[in-house]
């Protein structure tokens, strides 16, 4: 198996508080940060030192999306509800009030954006009409994560109830499968790139590999020490990185299946508090990550072939 070797290219800070919502723009260039203290930051890849304010709302932020189509950044506020911000014109075009619970997580596809909350409601908004299309309660608990399969129109969500929930986004909604297995609330859910395979972490810190034709576990392993908070994958699905509550990230072959290499303070200068969020960057192909330390990492993941 080739080695992989890392090295930390930038620590970014600005935020006042945690950090816990990270976010890709269309432009991967570009990607956005959203914390405790109810900033929203724009990040250049390409001069990376220097953060861009674009929001600063009264409440914090757990979640981001971008709407790659229009260019505009959907930031959930929690307790409130969603605002659509133009990133080009970089102004607030509307915000709706949605729900006095946290908003966890945000997926858009097409003229839809689907919003998780606390009390376990995916809310559907449409962005054209800047309407409520549709509340569906999926739990008493929580909506934690969720993640969309765009070949296959499947969104993926993840709950405090332990649960993972498909439905069919082509067929009004429909529930396709619902997925047990998991002994606590479910943080992290990912498609691989070629949709073949589902990824769920758990505050239960195990990791199960799902095969999705049909949905079925395929693998579970006992991942990390604590929570795993959040996965990506690298575009070509050929790994994907994981990140705990333990501090520490880590760096799997999705294929075998293997622990690669373990990101942390003592090997790599890493972060010192719970890492709340990863992506792996399909601009610069390097692995960003935000911790409760309000800082940001950029990490230069690389296999050296022996």
């Amino acid at each position: 198996m080739s080695k992989i070797q890392v090295i930390k290219s930038h620590t970014l800070t600005g935020h006042n508080d945690c950090i816990y919502a990270l976010a890709e723009g269309s432009d991967p260039r570009y990607f956005y940060t959203g914390a405790g203290d109810g900033m929203v930051v724009e990040w250049d890849l390409d001069n990376p030192k220097d953060g861009k304010l674009i929001a600063k709302l009264p409440n914090s932020v757990y979640s981001l999306a971008v709407d790659k189509q229009r260019n505009y950044l959907v930031i959930g506020h929690n307790f409130e509800g969603i605002h659509l911000i133009d990133l080009q014109e970089n102004k607030e075009l509307w915000s709706i009030q949605l729900t006095d619970q946290a908003i966890f997580d945000i997926q858009v596809l097409g003229d839809e954006v689907f919003v998780g909350t606390g009390d376990g409601v995916l809310i559907v908004v449409d962005i054209p009409s800047k309407s409520i299309k549709k509340h569906i309660k999926l739990s008493s608990k929580s909506i934690r994560v969720m993640d969309i399969a765009l070949g296959k129109r499947h969104l993926a969500i993840g709950l405090s109830d332990h649960s993972i929930k498909i439905l069919d986004l082509a067929n009004e909604y429909q529930p396709i499968a619902n997925l047990t297995g998991h002994a606590n609330s479910v943080f992290a859910l990912r498609y691989s790139p070629d949709e073949k395979i589902l990824v769920s972490g758990a505050r239960d810190a195990h990791l199960k590999f799902w095969s999705v034709d049909p949905y079925a576990l395929s693998e579970d392993i006992v991942a990390h020490m604590y929570a795993i908070n959040y996965l990506s994958f690298k575009e070509d699905g050929s790994m994907l990185v994981t990140c705990s509550m333990d501090k520490s990230i880590k760096v799997w072959g999705t294929e075998e299946r293997k622990l690669l290499k373990v990101i942390d303070k003592a090997r790599n200068a890493g972060h010192g508090t719970s890492i709340n969020k990863v992506v792996w960057s399909s601009y610069t192909h390097e692995v960003i990550s935000v911790s409760d330390d309000r800082s940001i990492s950029i990490w230069n993941i690389e296999p050296q072939h022996t």
